[in-house]
């Protein structure tokens, strides 16, 4: 069995997989599952109320999990699919879980082949938080992945530069990542 078919098989059975992104390995699960959802938060010792992000591989299933707006559309079609995480208002068909009670959600769309195919094959966003433990360092290579895990698909060595934290609804840059500075610029202009 192909890699992708496996992750899928893994993935839509509430199993956690570690997969490649343009920025570092990913610790994916099945974003619309709750059960899934908590996998990744016990997977990580990450605290409840600390948001997850995720990713998803076109606009219809963006628009499917977030309220795009004219601003939020003109962004997306500027900086994705890349590194770039753009938090905008979640919708219900989402586990509160992942909002972390702000009711926004961090949303990526990977530019990397295998994260895209992955995500296109289950037709559902997945989670999109690094492959580690909580404050640990991201991994960039498979043998650096921390968190338990079902199946992981080997990408090789990645770049290891995070992806940009933007919250679109209040035009600002939360982390500076690969090309801050061009999505700085545009956030100024929707000002």
């Amino acid at each position: 069995m192909d890699p992708i078919d496996m992750a899928v098989r893994v993935l839509s059975r509430d199993g956690l997989v570690v997969y490649p992104t343009e920025t570092v390995y990913g610790l994916g699960a099945d974003a619309l599952s709750e059960d899934a959802v908590m996998r990744v938060y016990e997977a990580k010792n990450r605290p409840l109320g600390k948001p997850i992000s995720i990713a998803v591989s076109d606009m219809e299933m963006l628009a499917a999990v977030a309220v795009v707006d004219d601003a939020a559309r003109a962004f997306i079609e500027r900086f994705l699919p890349g590194p770039v995480t753009v938090l905008l208002p979640a919708k219900s068909c989402l586990p509160a879980v992942l909002t972390g009670g702000t009711g926004l959600i961090g949303v990526r769309w990977p530019d990397h082949e295998i994260a895209a195919a992955i995500i296109a094959r289950l037709d559902a966003p997945i989670t999109s938080t690094s492959a580690n433990i909580s404050d640990d360092i991201p991994p960039t290579r498979p043998d650096e992945v921390s968190v338990p895990h079902d199946y992981l698909v080997d990408g090789g060595e990645l770049p290891g530069t995070p992806s940009t934290v933007v919250d679109l609804p209040a035009r600002r840059v939360l982390r500076k990542g690969a090309g801050w500075e061009a999505v700085e610029a545009f956030l100024e202009s929707l000002k």
